[in-house]
């Protein structure tokens, strides 16, 4: 039995080609295999579908976006359309209530003026004697 000699750099380098060989002829053979290339096309149709149904989403997206941006916008108009009637009617109620009150202190006046004028009277009434 003879022992294990060690490959010289010669056997090795013929070694490694026809290994490169072999790998470069399995690879074409399955390059030129049929089934490969209709499974690759079935793949690359797939991922232009997916592709399609990924814009499409995006556009539904943003349509759904571009809606819910107008309807903030109409709810913040109206938002603001409700506070401006508020604040026009609160400020309606405080002009009556200000006329109001000036008229209330108006007829106090005259109230008071009146008695105030009695009391002359009745005092210069007095004085005279009848």
């Amino acid at each position: 039995m003879s022992s294990f000699q060690y490959p010289d750099y010669q056997q090795r380098q013929s070694a490694a080609a026809a290994a490169k060989q072999a790998m470069l002829q399995k690879f074409r053979a399955a390059s030129e295999n049929p089934e490969v290339a209709r499974r690759h096309a079935a793949r690359v149709t797939m991922n232009e579908a997916r592709l399609v149904r990924i814009a499409e989403r995006e556009a539904a997206k943003r349509a759904h976006e571009a809606e819910l941006a107008e309807q903030a916008a109409r709810a913040a108009e109206l938002a603001a359309q409700e506070q401006r009637e508020t604040e026009e009617a609160e400020a309606l109620l405080a002009a009556q209530s200000a006329e109001r009150a000036i008229l209330l202190k108006a007829e106090q006046k005259a109230a008071r003026d009146a008695r105030y004028a009695a009391r002359k009277a009745a005092k210069k009434e007095r004085r005279r004697g009848y």
